[in-house]
């Protein structure tokens, strides 16, 4: 086993952590599942597969889930993963992680790996492969950035060293279940476009170090954010699937970019229309409609 803990925060993932859990457990010498009081026997099954299951009352978002986690359990590895429930590792990034993990230079702190998503059972090889994501760090040297969407693992201090092999986000739950999510996203999305162009916040999201592709995501949305509302949502979708090659991925690839291109994109600039219709542009009313109808505090 490698000198690793893995931590998966979980909430009713009976449909996925079975899977998730005997991928990783053929390398991490600790699990932890830290599960919101799941009610579909996720914590059984995560027990029945060596895990150890710790109970936390969702706090509203993964960062501060994730940043509580590092900070209460009694990990005593070098090395942490994070990982969701409805991901897993490629043979060949296991095979990549015991050969190299062990004698990665000491002021190497941050492993970059790259996620590839699989939907409808197809990779999803084109329009925004691959997304790279630090997803292990040599422990007290990162944490999750408090941010409502696109939050990252930042490092405190250090470097970050790409693999090259990949994980996957491959969830088995339907097309409704995926909309769904997506309708709920949109919320926090808007507000944090809305933050972007009003500075509600009057904060920066992070001190940590990001990784090369994260900065350049970020540099992206603060340029798409200065676009015309409903146009940059179309012309998104045209990037991902028409200059990117997302049709190259078939039925799956065209539905795909579509919900998660200019379909969710849409429904949130349609979200962030409604809020400024309501407040005239006012900073302050727009806070206090995120708090009153959405919950959302900035």
């Amino acid at each position: 086993m490698l000198d690793l803990t893995v931590i998966i925060l979980t909430k009713d993932e009976s449909l996925h952590i079975a899977r998730c859990l005997e991928n990783i457990r053929k390398i991490a010498k600790q699990v932890y599942v830290v599960d919101s009081f799941s009610t579909d026997g996720t914590q059984d099954i995560a027990r029945s597969l060596g895990a150890e299951v710790v109970e936390h009352e969702w706090p509203g978002n993964q960062a501060e889930q994730f940043n509580w986690a590092l900070e209460n359990l009694q990990i005593t590895s070098e090395w942490i993963m994070r990982i969701d429930a409805d991901e897993y590792l490629l043979p060949e990034l296991i095979d990549e992680l015991k050969v190299k993990l062990p004698y990665i230079d000491k002021d190497i702190n941050g492993i970059i790996f790259n996620r590839r998503h699989i939907f409808l059972d197809r990779w999803m090889k084109w329009g925004i492969y691959p997304v790279k994501m630090l997803r292990t760090f040599r422990r007290g040297h990162a944490e999750c950035e408090q941010r409502l969407m696109d939050e990252h693992i930042v490092l405190t201090q250090g470097r970050t060293i790409d693999f090259e092999n990949d994980f996957c986000d491959h969830n088995l739950n339907n097309i409704s279940w995926f909309c769904k999510k997506h309708v709920d996203y949109a919320v926090r999305e808007a507000a944090e476009m809305l933050d972007l162009e009003y500075g509600l916040s009057h904060a920066q999201y992070t001190n940590g170090v990001l990784s090369q592709q994260a900065l350049e995501k970020r540099s992206k949305k603060l340029r798409y954010a200065k676009k015309p509302l409903f146009w940059r949502s179309a012309a998104y979708f045209l990037y991902r699937y028409i200059l990117k090659g997302g049709w190259r991925d078939g039925k799956e690839g065209f539905i795909f970019a579509f919900i998660q291109g200019w379909w969710y994109r849409t429904l949130v600039d349609a979200k962030i229309y409604e809020i400024k219709k309501k407040c005239n542009d006012d900073p302050e009313r727009i806070r206090q409609i995120l708090v009153k109808e959405y919950g959302i505090k900035i």
